[in-house]
């Protein structure tokens, strides 16, 4: 009977511990998915405040910011529950947040006109500036497809972010072909530069009157002159036939006999 009672006592207390370790595998599990889950939110949060604090590179319009306020916004909520000892930075954060767009929204101004965009000096910012456009698209499209944005918005949206990236591969060309020409590789700068000009006319008859393109298009204009001149000039000179010393040899030639 003894002997029973500490077999019975001795499975019990084996489930115990199988019950135990479960339990703690549920709660490691579950504790790995809230991490999980809590890194993707904040993924989300760190790019697109990333793309906002880089925005004032870029002729941005009030809606494109409300959208990456949206995201911004969807993510914290999200994240809120998650975040346990972090929950009063997060609430913090999204008061913060909800106030900037209150403000946004009421008032709106018109977008800045891309005409009047200039590149930045600096070569950093320009890449920024590429990689900051990028990710704005990216998360753009992503938003449309979640049924986030209206699609009058997105398909404006998505023209002025083509745009802008447009002009800077049109001054990336033209700085290239630049950069050819000056180690006489004449051939890839001429190709440069008809390229931006093709970029260019097609962008020039889709806003004839932006003052920027005007410049642009001359400037590639006046590049492929030089360029076609260097190139010509650094072909070697045909040697032309000496006439006169033909002549000579004729007239010094042996006299025939008749």
């Amino acid at each position: 009977m003894i002997f029973i009672s500490v077999l019975v006592l001795i499975g019990v207390l084996l489930l115990l511990v199988i019950g135990i370790s479960i339990i703690q595998q549920q709660k490691a599990r579950v504790e790995a998915e809230r991490r999980t889950e809590l890194a993707r939110h904040r993924a989300i949060i760190d790019e697109t405040e990333e793309v906002l604090s880089n925005s004032g590179l870029i002729p941005c319009s009030s809606n494109i910011v409300l959208i990456l306020y949206k995201r911004v916004e969807d993510a914290l909520e999200s994240a809120l529950p998650l975040a346990r000892n972090q929950s009063n930075d997060y609430e913090r954060r999204l008061t913060d947040l909800r106030g900037q767009m209150q403000v946004l929204k009421a008032n709106q101004k018109p977008a800045p006109a891309i005409e009047q965009f200039r590149l930045p000096d600096s070569d950093r910012q320009i890449l920024t500036l590429v990689k900051t456009l990028k990710k704005m698209k990216a998360i753009l499209r992503a938003e449309h497809k979640k049924g986030k944005v209206d699609p009058s918005i997105f398909s404006e949206e998505e023209i002025r972010i083509d745009s802008l990236q447009l002009r800077i591969n049109v001054d990336s060309m033209l700085g290239r072909g630049r950069a050819a020409c000056f180690m006489k590789q004449y051939g890839s700068a001429k190709q440069m530069v008809t390229k931006a000009l093709a970029t260019l006319h097609t962008i020039k008859a889709q806003t004839p009157n932006d003052p920027f393109i005007a410049r642009k298009v001359e400037e590639a204009k006046a590049m492929l002159l030089e360029i076609t001149g260097a190139q010509e000039k650094a072909q070697p000179a045909r040697i032309k036939p000496k006439e006169d010393d033909d002549d000579i040899d004729v007239l010094f030639q042996p006299k025939r006999k008749w």
